[in-house]
């Protein structure tokens, strides 16, 4: 069975930061691709950033500068670090593992539960 597990969300003021981490765990061979996504009230989950297992990563537009995805392939975990934060990134973030390689399973994908982020303004 695997499972994405977050922390790291709160409640932040306008202009702090957070990290928030992501740690998949089970009979995991390999990950292919990790990524953020989150979704804010009454709108879309977004993409937020991905990172493949060679390391090469993919932002949001919009995010961009303010916002850095990083990777532990040994420990299966993801990060976001996000800095300078604005209300308008006040949304519950969620994790996702592509391509998952398991002993039964091969390029699977799931989601963790979320975390919530909210920033005050």
């Amino acid at each position: 069975q695997v499972q994405l597990v977050e922390s790291g969300g709160g409640l932040v003021q306008t202009g702090e930061s957070l990290r928030l981490s992501c740690v998949a765990s089970g009979a995991i061979f390999s990950i292919n691709t990790m990524s953020w996504y989150r979704q804010a009230p009454g709108k879309q989950r977004e993409l937020v950033a991905s990172i493949s297992d060679s390391s090469n990563t993919n932002y949001a537009d919009s995010l961009k500068g303010r916002f850095t995805i990083s990777r532990d392939i040994a420990k299966k975990t993801v990060y976001l670090q996000m800095n300078s934060l604005k209300p308008e990134d006040t949304a519950v973030y969620y994790c996702r593992a592509e391509g998952v390689r398991t002993l039964s399973l091969n390029g699977a994908n799931y989601w963790g539960q979320g975390t919530q982020v909210t920033v005050s303004s």
